[in-house]
């Protein structure tokens, strides 16, 4: 039933800002076309540590980003010139396409005044049909994702088609991506039609099949199983999955079919080729040096 459990594993932003990262994992490098899924926070900071929190712009080619926040806010700004907040409940998508660079600052006073701060970020990655697209942003508002209740069960589809719901959020592949709270003793399921599914664990614990599992990890499921999960107290899940585009190599913060592609971004953002945010130019992070392999050694191997 559960093909692979993936434990989230520690990883610093390297500002201070400690995440779970859960994919990509060794042995399961994309989920669907999900080729990347970090959970930070609930974390608190002091307005002096604000500034270090920060994420300086950086740049995207390739692939979606998705946010989605639990509590507090933060400041997005991209290199198309748009300045968002996202607070809860709202879901932050930028397609980076053929390039984009954006920033994610922590500035919301209240959660400077020691309210906390908890986020999901994803990456999708895109079909090799609109790897090479425009970049967009959208923000998308609260009342246009739609909410399931039923005894014990809250859901809040973010993106994509499950459960006979659907929302106008822009995927380029078929998808779901849903938010899910559960009560004690509430038996939920996975949307069926998909070849590749998974349940995040964010919080609290639930039962698949007489074992329990705990927040921090990613059951992965056997293709044609359809589990069920039941609460073993209130829990909130993530549920993510889709049709797998094939493979796909990463390198920091890019995505492509293409090797040479993943290089010539590399290229790109060092000569300054990818614009920075116009409201947000001052500071950006440098392109990191590749210690992945030693030099004449072969090419990474792609994702799949």
């Amino acid at each position: 039933m559960l093909d692979l459990i993936i434990d989230a594993r520690p990883a610093s932003l390297g500002n201070g800002f400690t995440v779970k990262r859960i994919l990509p994992y060794r042995l399961r490098r994309m989920l669907g076309p999900f080729i990347f899924m970090d959970h930070g926070g609930p974390v608190s900071f002091s307005p002096e540590q604000a500034p270090s929190m920060d994420v300086l712009p950086h740049p995207h080619i390739g692939l979606s980003t998705v946010s989605y926040l639990f509590d507090g806010q933060v400041t997005h700004r991209d290199s198309l010139g748009v300045q968002q907040i996202i607070r809860p409940g709202e879901v932050n998508w930028m397609t980076a396409g053929r390039g984009i660079a954006h920033s994610e600052r922590f500035e919301d006073p209240a959660t400077l005044a020691g309210g906390s701060l908890e986020m999901i970020q994803t990456w999708v990655a895109l079909p090799e049909a609109d790897e090479e697209s425009a970049p967009t942003f959208e923000n998308y508002q609260p009342d246009q994702l739609p909410v399931f209740t039923d005894t014990g069960v809250w859901l809040r589809l973010i993106a994509g088609d499950a459960f006979g719901l659907k929302n106008g959020v822009k995927t380029h592949s078929p998808l779901f991506y849903a938010h899910v709270v559960l009560q004690p003793g509430a038996r939920f399921g996975l949307p069926v039609g998909f070849p590749e599914r998974g349940a995040y664990v964010a919080k609290g614990s639930v039962e698949v099949n007489g074992h329990t599992y705990s927040a921090g990890q990613l059951l992965v499921f056997t293709r044609g199983i359809d589990p069920i999960l039941v609460a073993k107290e209130t829990c909130t899940l993530m549920l993510l999955g889709g049709e797998p585009l094939g493979e796909r190599y990463i390198w920091w913060n890019f995505v492509s079919s293409r090797l040479d592609r993943i290089e010539q971004a590399k290229a790109d953002w060092q000569a300054g080729r990818i614009a920075l945010p116009p409201n947000d130019n001052a500071e950006f992070v440098p392109l990191p040096q590749d210690k992945s392999r030693p030099a004449g050694t072969p090419p990474p191997q792609p994702l799949s």
